[in-house]
């Protein structure tokens, strides 16, 4: 094709009009280049989204064991195995022995 004929062509005169032309630079510059494009927002959204959506299953998780722990709290049974376990209370005229394993101690790097 010769530079007239492609001068004559309707797309050709379409597409160098200058408001076409800034229109489109626009719309490339909207979608892709500038900091907060369209493209590079959505998917930065899209990765916190999932990122939230971890974090709700992860307190639902916790709060269902929580609730658990309560409904064992809610007897004397389980208020004393909790106070022996985790606090190490004893009754009167009783010794608790307490066994630490080897593999359980925690270790001083200093050693």
């Amino acid at each position: 094709m010769k530079w007239n004929q492609l001068k004559q062509n309707k797309y050709w005169k379409v597409f160098t009009n200058k408001y076409v032309l800034i229109s489109i630079i626009f719309v490339i510059w909207i979608l892709f280049l500038d900091a907060n494009a369209w493209l590079i927002s959505h998917r930065e959204l899209d990765q916190q989204i999932v990122e939230k959506e971890q974090n709700v299953d992860f307190y639902k998780r916790g709060i269902q064991k929580d609730q658990n722990r309560i409904k064992a709290l809610k007897d004397s049974a389980g208020i004393e195995k909790f106070a022996r376990e985790r606090y190490l209370m004893k009754r009167e005229n009783e010794e608790v022995f307490i066994i630490q394993h080897a593999d359980s101690l925690k270790k001083d790097t200093n050693e």
